[in-house]
């Protein structure tokens, strides 16, 4: 049956960054006015139906979803969500001794709220909350009634209680009891579940395998609201019927598993920073402990640190030259230099480096001496002077 336009119906979408949620509340076919109400207060969702047969019912519920309105905490905490459904009937019974409304006035209530990925929950009466996840509907309230006691009992069958005599009989609801008390509890929600509260006005006319059925073949929260309601109204619509309908988009567990991961990585770049710091502090120190000699273009150098680097960066520094040629010393020197002779210090380098001199000079003093001493010998043979073995020359041209 169509659902558009008809009189005594209210409709209501919405959506934000984590759900999205669509509602309808319909007269029905055979009730004169709506005793349903509901509320939509992202992240809070409440339906109440007004007592059938009760006077002012539809005061009662109103009165009961602007108390769970004002009065709901703002995170999924269950604890407070009962607390505002058991001050809603607080409010239900000082209103009719007031004089607002009628006496005997009352109501049921199904709230829940839905914070990421916990949804708590708190219920009076036979209003119903369900959860459709991965295809599968799964009611997770309880009827407060006398058949839902005969179910339990297992004297009827659930089909049999929606058909009962006696499903109308509420066992607790707002408005009668001073110290009634709401069920309530939490439970966990994903991305792609659906959630949906209704009035007995739906679960009364058609079967949790029909709900289940349009809620995974409607495509939005309204448009499962709407064929749901529609249902209703074709079975019969004898009574006042309200669905709200809400989908969960991010549970933000994707987001927390991100965030997680980011704080690890920082965690541990930090840490592997920290390792990086000290490892270049210790080699820091240890650079500044160690000396070599080594080549600096062609002549020795005394270098602090030790030969090489590291991804580029030198781990040495020129601290002093010289002027001892490297090619002025032996080729054996020479090899080690090119590799770097470590020494203690400092001053072992510069004392190194000193004897170095020493040997060259006393090189070239020895080298000097020799050529000066071959360069005599050299004149003293052509002078008919002795010759270093101790015989003269005594040859003479065209002797006989």
């Amino acid at each position: 049956m169509p659902v558009e336009g008809r009189a005594g119906a209210d409709a209501v979408s919405g959506a934000n960054e984590f759900i999205s949620w669509g509602a309808r509340s319909d007269v029905g076919l055979v009730r004169g006015h709506n005793e349903d109400s509901f509320l939509l207060r992202a992240p809070l969702f409440v339906v109440s139906d007004g007592m059938g047969g009760h006077a002012a019912g539809e005061v009662a519920s109103s009165i009961a979803v602007e108390t769970i309105g004002g009065r709901a905490p703002a995170s999924a905490d269950d604890v407070l969500l009962g607390a505002a459904v058991e001050a809603a009937n607080t409010s239900v019974i000082e209103a009719a001794e007031q004089g607002i409304g009628k006496p005997g006035m009352g109501c049921t209530a199904t709230a829940v709220l839905i914070e990421r990925n916990r949804m708590a929950v708190a219920h009076v009466g036979d209003s119903r909350a369900y959860l459709l996840h991965h295809g599968t509907l799964v009611r997770i309230t309880h009827d407060h009634s006398y058949v839902e006691e005969l179910v339990d009992s297992g004297q009827i069958t659930a089909d049999e209680a929606r058909t009962h005599p006696s499903r109308s009989i509420i066992t607790r609801a707002l408005g009668s009891d001073p110290d009634m008390y709401a069920d309530h509890f939490t439970l966990e929600v994903n991305d792609g579940d659906r959630v949906i509260l209704c009035s007995d006005g739906l679960s009364s006319m058609i079967p949790d395998s029909e709900i289940e059925s349009l809620a995974v073949s409607s495509a939005t929260p309204q448009q499962a609201a709407d064929n749901l309601v529609s249902a209703a109204l074709t079975a019969g619509g004898a009574d006042n019927v309200t669905v709200v309908v809400v989908d969960v988009l991010n549970d933000g567990l994707a987001e927390a598993a991100r965030k997680k991961l980011v704080r690890r990585i920082a965690a541990f770049s930090g840490a592997f920073a920290a390792v990086i710091v000290a490892a270049a502090l210790i080699t820091f120190a240890f650079l500044q402990t160690e000396w070599y000699l080594g080549v600096n273009g062609t002549t020795v150098g005394l270098y602090r640190g030790v030969q090489g680097d590291l991804f580029g960066v030198s781990l040495s520094e020129l601290v002093g030259t010289s002027a001892v040629e490297v090619s002025d010393l032996p080729v054996a020197l020479q090899n080690q230099l090119e590799d770097g002779i470590r020494v203690n210090n400092e001053a072992e380098g510069r004392a190194a480096i000193d004897s170095y001199h020493e040997q060259i000079d006393s090189e070239r003093d020895r080298a000097a001496k020799i050529a000066e001493t071959a360069r005599s010998e050299s004149g003293a043979g052509e002078n008919g002077e002795a010759a270093p073995d101790g015989t003269q020359d005594t040859t003479t041209d065209g002797g006989e």
